[in-house]
């Protein structure tokens, strides 16, 4: 990864951001979501749009299965038997409200956490290698 400009909070800010943006079911919105943000918050732009790829290929229909499951603990049942084989990111609009609340309620609580997961491991991070770029060898 390039050379990011900028303080570590600044840093870790805008790769929070970008975390939290790729946990919501919002296909295709992601990193135009996450640069606006960032840019509103101050954060890292680049760092927010490279924070969207949580959510991929590989990993979207865990991600939002995980999230549909968080929502359906809290809110109870949602839809009668859903299975895994039958999310189709095409199709989640389609599976009307009750899917959908529980689906964005996991989203932002699953959303938020590996945010503030990620941007303070990764500003711990930075700053323990700024200390240890800036102390002279022994």
């Amino acid at each position: 990864m390039r050379r990011q400009e900028g303080s570590p909070r600044y840093q870790a800010w805008g790769l929070a951001i970008g975390v939290f943006i790729g946990c919501l079911p919002i296909f295709g919105l992601q990193m135009l979501v996450s640069l606006g943000l960032a840019s509103t918050m101050r954060g890292n732009k680049f760092l927010a749009m490279a924070g969207t790829w949580i959510s991929n290929p590989i990993t979207n229909l865990p991600l939002f299965w995980l999230s549909y499951q968080l929502g359906t603990l809290l809110l109870g049942p949602g839809p009668a038997g859903l299975q895994l084989k039958d999310l189709n990111p095409n199709d989640l609009a389609g599976l009307g409200w009750a899917f959908s609340i529980r689906l964005i309620l996991g989203s932002v609580l699953i959303g938020g956490l590996l945010a503030v997961a990620s941007g303070v491991v990764y500003r711990q991070w930075l700053q323990h290698r700024r200390r240890r770029l800036a102390t002279p060898p022994q």
